[in-house]
């Protein structure tokens, strides 16, 4: 009975001491807790991009012990420490043969030191050649083995071993003696970095003239516990190279990547480092070619919209370049875009049911509460599609749409997207539209991805393998087919014929932006499955003349399409997939409308059924017209034939007489036909002088003086229009011309009538300022 208390009472101690160790273990910090990993990006197809310094200018490259090949863990114990499994840290046969060596003997010093040991040397920094240092060494070497595992301290030991110079670790000595990961290493390089650690200022591979030897009298010992390896003697030696050789690449992206993950030592991304070295030489060799016209700088950003994977991203034109800031990077600073977000209104407008890619709209001379948007060119282009608005970039039009656009406006779009920075929307205003918010390369190429994925936002990637991002829908998927569209006719810098008489041709949707004061030249698009991102500016701000998109980003723009082409024969085979909502419809070719019975020229546009306006033309319009006089009839007699007139409004009409295309007007009416009848037909005036919403002031000492002008746009058939304020009349002018109110303060309803009848009113407020 008393044997047998015994021996539950020590079973007892020992599941106590048991339990202990584990929770010692359990609360430890892991071993190299507090030293510094370098990082290691490789490209989509695992080649090295950069191997980086620590903060303490180390070559340190953190791994578990499954990331090292098997070859150089059973090759660095069989040379460093063949009973490590069997030891406690401390191997006292060694020890005392090292002891007697040094000490007794007088002969050469000997080490002894177990790889648990010489961890803790370098933990601890020690100088283990003094017996107190040896002493201390030992004892740290037993506080290892208690509080981490033998997998822990290997693990630790290659991760922390000097492979020569400021190189520690298995990870940073392969990638940079070898080029490769440690799990790749073949024996030879194995062996070769298993003798190093033990001897590393003369066993570099950069200056040894020891590590042939070493490395063959350990491959003697290999062979005894490995007798099926097949490599000869003379296989042993291997190339190698320095760490003055490393890669420097994609040093934008790299960047971006390491401050992405910087706990994770390893990181693999989606760069394809083929293309990236594609973009590289093209925006080098274009701001050579245009430094002359003061173009400096210039970034690119290559993306893939099928996975929104990042395979090419230059952020600069020379990353050394300290006089153009080379080391920021162009495609994470906040840019103003110009008018490359012009599209996004355009597809906005097509979701809304305000549009269709041929319906027509105006540029001409107009107000929008006290803003008046100019084109580039400082003129107007009179009607034109939709679709030729924007591609040409009218200011115009844009404006005019997004006045008109209710929920979400392109503000609302941009917040939707999660573009960074943004201000209150009153703060834009209506210049939002020429581009007054800054965005980013990054989230302006995220956003043309968008069209192509049908109207769904998601996240740019950078690690490949991702499961596809979680998007946010934008637009509907033919709003963004449509307006993606819209954009593949947009003729390339130069181009003198229409796309579609090339055979094999590359369709490519792309838009350009010039913001203001010619500080940012942009030029963004889709081609195949990449949307490209081209910037030119500089990063101190200032504006150059030559900073236009049209005329510096587009040419950069196209080179870099053409080469990707020819390098990436799927560019020509992949396009974003038609959604089978989108209907093609007929309409009038002149008034973008429905064709009416009197549209003698009929165009196919992109339609969306149960949102695309649906009213019919009302540009062809057949009038009555007396033979004898000329005149308008008033009903159809003997003496009447119907003919087919254009009705363009006055505004229009101005324009196509100044580009000297006069437009055949349709006749006065004939006296005695009611005017209640003719107001019932036809465009009523619009006032576009006064704006609603608007406070003129007056100034005190010029009340009775100043006056503000009275005009409108009215249908063709007008001759002369009549102005009313509160009833009274103020009086009449021809048809386009202004007449001059001399208002009084106070509130006011400005009423016109045109001669057809056909009215329009708005109220003003005239206030006195001192």
């Amino acid at each position: 009975m008393s044997r047998r208390r015994k021996i539950t009472r020590a079973g007892g101690v020992c599941l106590a001491l048991c339990g202990a160790l584990l929770l010692v273990r359990g609360v430890a910090p892991p071993i190299a807790a507090g030293i510094g990993s370098s990082h290691a990006v490789f490209d989509r197809q695992e080649r090295l991009l950069r191997l980086s310094l620590t903060a303490d200018d180390k070559y340190r490259l953190r791994l578990e012990l499954e990331a090292m090949a098997p070859a150089l863990v059973d090759a660095t114990l069989l040379h460093e420490d063949r009973g490590f499994y069997r030891h406690p840290g401390v191997n006292p046969v060694a020890l005392g043969r090292a002891f007697y060596l040094t000490y007794v003997s007088g002969g050469r010093r000997v080490g002894g030191s177990t790889i648990t040991m010489q961890l803790a040397r370098i933990l601890w920094r020690l100088d283990s050649r003094t017996l107190g240092g040896k002493l201390v060494q030992v004892a740290r070497a037993l506080e290892l083995e208690l509080l981490y595992s033998k997998r822990d301290i290997l693990t630790a030991y290659l991760n922390l071993a000097p492979y020569g110079g400021n190189i520690e670790g298995a990870g940073a000595a392969s990638l940079i003696y070898f080029g490769k990961e440690a799990s790749r290493l073949s024996v030879a390089e194995a062996l070769t970095l298993a003798v190093i650690p033990q001897s590393p200022s003369r066993r570099a591979p950069a200056s040894s003239q020891t590590l042939a030897g070493a490395r063959r009298r350990l491959f003697t010992r290999y062979l005894a516990f490995h007798p099926d390896c097949e490599l000869e003697v003379q296989a042993l030696a291997v190339a190698t190279h320095k760490p003055g050789e490393l890669p420097f690449l994609a040093p934008h992206f790299v960047d971006a990547a390491i401050r992405r993950a910087p706990e994770r030592p390893t990181l693999f991304t989606t760069l394809d480092l083929e293309l990236q070295q594609s973009l590289e030489r093209h925006v080098r060799a274009y701001v050579a070619r245009q430094r002359a016209f003061g173009i400096d700088n210039a970034a690119a950003l290559l993306v893939d919209w099928r996975d929104m994977s990042i395979v090419a991203e230059v952020g600069s034109a020379a990353f050394f370049d300290a006089a153009i800031q080379g080391q920021v990077s162009g495609t994470t600073a906040k840019r103003s875009p110009g008018s490359a977000l012009k599209p996004f209104i355009y597809a906005l407008a097509i979701d809304q049911g305000l549009i269709h890619p041929l319906s027509v709209l105006k540029d001409t001379a107009k107000s929008f509460g006290g803003y008046d948007p100019e084109n580039f060119d400082s003129d107007f282009a009179g009607p034109l599609y939709a679709r030729d608005a924007l591609i040409k970039s009218r200011n115009v039009p844009a404006v005019a749409l997004a006045t008109k656009l209710a929920s979400p406006s392109l503000y609302g779009l941009l917040r939707q997207a999660g573009i960074a920075g943004l201000k209150d929307e009153a703060h834009y205003g209506l210049s939002l539209v020429l581009g007054s918010a800054e965005v980013t390369m990054r989230e302006l190429a995220g956003l043309y991805a968008m069209l192509a994925n049908g109207g769904e936002l998601r996240p740019l990637v950078v690690e490949p393998g991702s499961a596809l991002p979680v998007g946010v829908r934008l637009l509907s998927p033919e709003a963004a087919f449509a307006a993606l569209d819209m954009l593949r006719s947009n003729p390339r810098p130069q181009q003198v014929f229409a796309s579609d008489w090339t055979r094999d041709r590359l369709a490519v949707a792309w838009k350009t932006g010039t913001s203001h004061g010619f500080r940012d030249a942009w030029s963004v698009g889709v081609f195949g499955p990449y949307v490209l991102a081209v910037w030119l500016g500089r990063f101190d701000g200032q504006g150059r003349p030559a900073f236009v998109g049209a005329r510096a980003a587009a040419p950069l723009f196209f080179e870099i399409v053409d080469s990707v082409r020819a390098e990436r024969a799927e560019v020509a085979r992949v396009s974003p997939p038609r959604p089978r909502g989108l209907a093609r419809v007929e309409v009038c070719a002149d008034s973008g409308d429905l064709a009416g019975p009197h549209c003698r020229r009929k165009v196919q546009t992109w339609f969306l059924p149960g949102k695309s306006p649906i009213r019919v033309c009302q540009v062809h319009r057949e009038v009555l017209v007396d033979v004898r006089s000329g005149l308008r009839a008033c009903a159809p007699s003997a003496f009447t034939r119907p003919e087919v007139f254009e009705f363009w409004p006055s505004d229009l009409l101005a324009l196509f007489a100044k580009a000297g295309v006069p437009r055949r007007l349709p006749p006065q009416d004939a006296p005695g036909c009611s005017i209640v009848a003719r107001a019932t037909h036809g465009m009523p005036p619009e006032i576009t002088s006064p704006e609603e919403g608007v406070d003129y002031s007056l100034r005190s000492r010029a009340v009775g003086e100043d006056t503000v002008p009275l005009t409108a746009v009215t249908d063709a058939d007008v001759r002369s229009v009549f102005w009313f304020v509160d009833e009274a009349l103020v009086g009449s002018a021809t048809r386009g011309e202004p007449l001059f109110w001399t208002p009084k303060p106070g509130s006011f309803t400005v009423r016109v009538v045109d001669d057809q009848g056909r009215s329009d009113a708005k109220s003003v407020k005239v206030v006195v300022v001192r």
